[in-house]
Order: structure tokens, then sequence, then C-alpha cells
């Protein structure tokens, strides 16, 4: 039983609880504020000491981010090879037809292996989904100031007006993608 445990997706009303218990707890041990996009600065902050004002902080003080991100690693690397479900992912029947209208049929892994693969990756739709999307991630979270979990989990829950703005904004550009852009890549390309 507790191998199925986990091995299996846990449900919201268990999760959820779980990841919004982390704020409290956040800032009840030393008033540490959860994200996990801030590591990268840390990171870069302690292996590049260079003369950019960006980078000239005690990035020691946050030291604890970097082992929890190394934790989230470590964590994911344990269940890849110890508990690994071959079942295919579990998706609503209607996605699934949509999907296959565009050629996704393979959900034997975390994403479509028919969209993210090395021969993929070399392709007009793999540039624009992997590298491009990639890159617009990355400058979405740092013109934001934190990432999803930063502002969504961290920054609402201490009410923060700056956090409602960027957890509408990644909301309403999701939407976006999902509905608009998304299509129109997997259509055409």
């Amino acid at each position: 039983m507790f191998l199925n445990i986990l091995t299996s997706p846990w449900p919201w009303y268990v999760a959820g609880p779980l990841i919004g218990l982390t704020v409290p707890l956040l800032l009840l041990i030393g008033n540490k504020s959860f994200g996990i996009s801030s590591s990268l600065r840390h990171l870069c902050a302690a292996c590049f000491p260079a003369n950019i004002s960006f980078f000239k902080y005690d990035w020691k003080k946050e030291i604890w981010n970097l082992f929890f991100v190394t934790g989230i690693i470590a964590g994911a690397v344990v269940v890849t090879v110890f508990f690994n479900n071959d079942a295919p992912v579990q998706i609503n029947p209607k996605l699934t037809t949509e999907l296959g209208n565009y050629g996704i049929t393979d959900y034997k892994g975390l994403v479509p292996a028919d969209l993210f693969n090395w021969q993929n990756l070399f392709t007009i739709k793999g540039i624009i989904l992997m590298v491009v999307g990639g890159l617009l991630v990355g400058f979405g979270t740092r013109y934001a100031g934190g990432c999803t979990s930063g502002h969504a989990i961290m920054g609402l829950s201490s009410l923060q007006r700056s956090s409602l703005i960027a957890t509408v904004s990644f909301m309403v550009g999701g939407f976006i993608m999902a509905n608009l852009i998304l299509p129109y890549i997997l259509k055409h390309f």
C-alpha cells in the first residue's frame, strides 16, 4: 500500500494543503519566502562572483533555498529510478481526441514524446516550443520578479498585490497560449 501511495498521483485535497502548509512553516522557521526561481540567482552569485550589482548580496543567507532545490532534484531522481510508473498519463478523452488531430498520441512519459524529444528539438516546432518557450518563461519569471510558485503560493498567501497581478497575468497568458497560440503552432508547423 505504501508503494502505491508513492507511485500514484496524490489527490488535490492532500497535495494542495501540504503545499499550502509550507508557507506558514517557512515563515515560522525563519521568515523565509517560498520560491524556486530565485535559486538560480543565488547559484550565479555563489559560482560567478562578478562585479554585477544584481549578484552583489549575501547569498549565503539564502543557502537554504539551494538545499531545497537540491532536494527537489534528488527527489525527482529517486522517484524516477525507484518508483517509475510506466502507465500512460491519464488525460481527458476530449483532450486526447484534440491532441490526436495534431498527431500527438504518445502519453507514456510526463510530457508527450511526440513533441518533446531530441529529434523534434531541431525542427521549427521544436525550436518554437522548447527554445523560444523556455526563453519566454525565463524572461517572464525575471520580469515578474518570481515564478508561479513564489507568487501564487507565497505571494498570494501574504496578500501581496504584485503577486496577485503576476498570478492573474500567468493565468491569462496560459489561457491564451493553450487555446490560441499552441493550436496554431501544432497545426501549422
